[in-house]
């Protein structure tokens, strides 16, 4: 019984190791290159395409998700690369399988219903168990980019609720 248990995580196992390396690349190119610049003069610094623009009514405004992991038959997650502009935020929801976000630029805001906000920071990892009720974005004033996983996908996908008010995003307390 418990060869079958090894052999059932090997391919998570294998993911996460993947994204850590890809995750440890991305802080010590943040922490040691120079800043590279795009055609349009756009700062960059990451790892991963920043992807294709969110269009859906669970977002305070323009976000943007690269799809990197969607094989959930074979390995039951999902991993996305997710940038915030500054000052949006998505809906509160919560996730049946729980999620991971590991912080990858910026400076964000994370919180669970009835409890403060949490400023993240590059290098922090938010772990988020089975439904609880949250939702995470950019600080004011920063881009903000995270590595989202969505563990135990055959529970099923995000829930989404209500938007969070402005009251409710402007109650960080330094």
């Amino acid at each position: 019984m418990m060869k079958y248990k090894i052999k059932s995580i090997l391919p998570l196992v294998s993911v996460l190791l993947a994204v850590n390396l890809a995750f440890t690349a991305c802080c010590n190119n943040q922490k040691n290159n120079d800043k590279m610049e795009t055609s349009s003069s756009n700062e960059i610094n990451q790892i991963f395409p920043k992807g294709e623009a969110i269009n859906n009514d669970y977002f305070s405004g323009t976000a943007w998700l690269q799809m990197l992991v969607t094989d959930k038959d074979n390995f039951d997650l999902t991993i996305g690369n997710v940038v915030f502009e500054p000052g949006v935020r998505n809906n509160w929801h919560s996730h049946p399988g729980g999620q991971i976000l590991l912080c990858t630029k910026g400076t964000g805001y994370y919180q669970e219903k009835e409890k403060p906000i949490q400023l993240l920071n590059v290098g922090d990892v938010v772990e988020i168990l089975p439904d609880v009720i949250h939702w995470h974005g950019a600080s004011p004033d920063s881009e903000f980019t995270h590595i989202a996983i969505t563990s135990q996908s055959h529970k099923g996908s995000v829930v989404w609720m209500e938007p969070v008010t402005d009251e409710e995003y402007n109650s960080y307390k330094k």
